[in-house]
C-alpha cells in the first residue's frame, strides 16, 4: 500500500526524527520524502496543512523553515507506537471488559468519537451500544468516559460460561476471517525481507523505503486486532507470526535506514529498540 504524505511524515518522525531533536528542515524532509516518489510541491502543501492541524510549530533558520513536532503529536506517536510494538500475551481469564453507553441522539459526533476511541483502545462492537474487550481495560474505558461528558458509559467486568461461548463472542465482535487473511497476505508480501545478513549490507535509501513500508502496512493491524488470548484465537491464527516477522525485519533494517536519515539531516539518529519505542525520547 502506497503511503500518503501524511502517513509518511508520521512514520519518518515516529521512527527517526523524534529521536533526532524532534525537528527537521523542510529541505531535508523533502529529500527524504522524494525517495518515496512524493513531489516537492505536495510536500510543501502537506506540511502547511499539518502545521494548521497542530502537528508542528515552525521557525526560520535563514531561508529554511524548520518544522518542530508539537507535544500533542509526540504523545500521539507514543500512544500509537505502544499499540504497534506491544503484544499482549496474557492467558485467558474467562473475563471481559464490557462497555454499555447511551448518547443523546443530538450528539452524533460524540457517539462517533466514542466508537472510534473504543475500537482504538481494543474493544469490539457486540451490538450498537455494547462493546467488549478480552482484557481488563476498565481503567482505559473510564478515562475515555470522563472525557465525554454527554455520554453515559457503564463499565462492567463480566465472564463467559465456557471457551466455546467466548470464541463465539470474539467472532461476533471482530471480523477475524478478514483480519486473518490480511495477516496471511502480509506474511506473503514481506517474508522475503527477513534476511539479517542481506539487510545489514543493504543500501540505506532502500532500507529506509522498505522499513517505512512494512511499518506503514503493519501499523493498521493493532487497531483491528484485540490481541485475543491464545484460547480464543481461531485455529492456525497468523497474527503472532505476522508480528514476529514485522519485528525482525523492522530491527534488521534499522541501522542502515537510520544511517541514511543521518546523512540527509546531518546529525545522529539513534536506532531505538522496540521496547523503548513507546517512551518519550
Amino acid at each position: 500500500m502506497a503511503e500518503t504524505p501524511r502517513s509518511l511524515v508520521l512514520n519518518l518522525f515516529g521512527d527517526y526524527l523524534r529521536y533526532a531533536g524532534g525537528e527537521v528542515k523542510l529541505g531535508e524532509l523533502t529529500e527524504l520524502m522524494v525517495a518515496f516518489g512524493v513531489e516537492p510541491a505536495t510536500i510543501r502543501v502537506s506540511m502547511s496543512r499539518l502545521k494548521k492541524d497542530g502537528w508542528f510549530t515552525t521557525r526560520r533558520e535563514g531561508r529554511e523553515t524548520v518544522y518542530t513536532l508539537s507535544e500533542r503529536m509526540l504523545d500521539v506517536l507514543i500512544q500509537g507506537r505502544a499499540r504497534i510494538f506491544r503484544r499482549r500475551e496474557e492467558p485467558w481469564t474467562g473475563r471481559w471488559t464490557m462497555v454499555i453507553y447511551q448518547v443523546p441522539e443530538s450528539e452524533r459526533a460524540i457517539r462517533e468519537q466514542l466508537r472510534k476511541q473504543l475500537a482504538w483502545t481494543g474493544f469490539g462492537q457486540l451490538s450498537p451500544s455494547t462493546w467488549l474487550a478480552p482484557h481488563d481495560l476498565s481503567r482505559e474505558a473510564r478515562e475515555l468516559a470522563s472525557q465525554l461528558g454527554s455520554a453515559r458509559v457503564d463499565v462492567l467486568w463480566c465472564g463467559s460460561d465456557d471457551a466455546d461461548s467466548a470464541r463465539d463472542l470474539a467472532a461476533r465482535c471482530w471480523d477475524l476471517e478478514s483480519l486473518g487473511q490480511d495477516y496471511r497476505n502480509f506474511l506473503g508480501t514481506y517474508a522475503h525481507l527477513d534476511n539479517e545478513r542481506g539487510n545489514a549490507g543493504k543500501d540505506g535509501r532502500q532500507a529506509l523505503i522498505e522499513r517505512t513500508r512494512i511499518i506503514d502496512d503493519f501499523r493498521r493491524f493493532p487497531f483491528r486486532d484485540p490481541g485475543l488470548p491464545q484460547e480464543l484465537q481461531p485455529e492456525n491464527w497468523p497474527g503472532p507470526a505476522a508480528f514476529s516477522l514485522f519485528s525482525r525485519v523492522h530491527e534488521q533494517l534499522g541501522p542502515r535506514a537510520a544511517a541514511y536519515v543521518e546523512g540527509v539531516i546531518g546529525r545522529p539518529v539513534p536506532v531505538i529498540p522496540e521496547s523503548k519505542c513507546v517512551t518519550k525520547p
